[in-house]
Order: C-alpha cells, then structure tokens, then sequence
C-alpha cells in the first residue's frame, strides 16, 4: 500500500476486528485479519495490543486451546467508544478525501 498507516488507524481496526467477536479473538487471528488488508507485521500489530490494553480499550485473558494457552483479547466499553469515535471520524475524513480525490474537474 503506498499510503502510511499511521497508529490511529491501526488502533481503529484492531478495535474493530476485536470487537466483530463477543467472545473476545486471539492474536494469531486478529494478525491475519489485519493482514488480509494491509501489509504489516506481527512485531507491529502486537504492540498496538498492549497500547490498546494499556489505555483499557482492550481485556486480556487466556484460555485452553490444543493443550496451550492462548491469549485473547475482547474490547472494553471503553475500547467501544473509542471505536464509535474513530468510525466517526474515518466517515469524515474518507468523505472529505474521496470528494478531491474524484472530483470532476472541468476546463482546469
């Protein structure tokens, strides 16, 4: 993608992936997730985990899958006004982008 993903979008769409699950999903999963729509890596994808923990956006916890521990992460109720925010402000931004990015410009 030639556009920079910048920490508050990555934010908006971990919190959203997250939050497509009431049970909570596991970081493995919330990597592909992410990673089906932009190019970045794991080692980026899981400090946005624990920023998003750390601002109680997101709750942790483990659970027995295979005979290991996997980590889970569900969203808050602050993690969803946080998303409800971001949704917002995606909505204006996208709109004031596409409108100059596809204008009809006649005569110029």
């Amino acid at each position: 993608m030639v556009f920079n993903t910048g920490a508050a979008l990555l934010d908006a769409i971990v919190l959203s992936v997250v939050s497509s699950d009431a049970e909570g999903t596991y970081g493995y999963r919330i990597t592909q997730e992410v990673r089906a729509v932009l190019e970045v890596s794991e080692s980026t994808l899981y400090p946005v985990l624990r920023r998003l923990q750390k601002d109680n956006c997101l709750t942790v916890y483990d659970r027995e899958y295979a005979g290991r521990n996997r980590r889970y992460y569900k969203v808050t109720e602050q993690g969803i006004a946080q998303l409800n925010m971001y949704r917002a402000e995606w909505q204006s931004y996208s709109e004031k982008i596409s409108a100059i990015l596809f204008a009809e410009r006649s005569g110029e």
